[in-house]
Order: C-alpha cells, then sequence, then structure tokens
C-alpha cells in the first residue's frame, strides 16, 4: 500500500483497481468516491448515463490518475456552491 499526502493506493481493497484497465501502480484511491459527481456534466471525467438517468462513471479515471490531485481540489469551491444550494432548497 502506497500513500502520501496526494496519493493512497489499497491494493488490498477487493475491488483494486475498480475500474477496468486502470494501471494498478498508478491508481489513487484517495479519492474512492469522486467528488466531482455532484457537478453532473459539467465534472469533466468521461461519464455516461444509464437508461434510467443515473450518472454512470464506470469508464472514468480522472480522479484516481496522481496527477489530477489539484485539479480535483481547486473544483472544491464550486461542490460548496452546490452544496449550499442544495441546503437552501431544503431549509
Amino acid at each position: 500500500m502506497k500513500a502520501c499526502s496526494h496519493f493512497f493506493s489499497n491494493n488490498h481493497c477487493e475491488f483494486f483497481p475498480c475500474h477496468k484497465g486502470a494501471d494498478p501502480h498508478h491508481f489513487n484511491c484517495l479519492f474512492c468516491y469522486c467528488p466531482l459527481y455532484v457537478l453532473g456534466s459539467n465534472c469533466g471525467g468521461h461519464f455516461s448515463y444509464l437508461e434510467d438517468g443515473t450518472k454512470d462513471c464506470s469508464a472514468c479515471l480522472y480522479p484516481h490518475l496522481p496527477e489530477n490531485y489539484a485539479k480535483i481540489i481547486a473544483r472544491y469551491p464550486e461542490i460548496k456552491q452546490i452544496l449550499h444550494r442544495v441546503e437552501e432548497i431544503q431549509a
């Protein structure tokens, strides 16, 4: 298991790597659940929509590539805005 502040690889996970075709030596598990999912079609990753409208990210490696860490962190203000809007609607 590799670890540093920007990279975490859990090769003991039963699903590792969880995306077909991923390079297990450069697969970052730090964002196991992609924080960009909430951005919908503006996430910047490679996704599709299933017939029922569910966003399918199974072909996307964007959050799992070590070089994308800073790009993902830079998008947190957008995520925060969306969460604030959701909270306002629910209030």
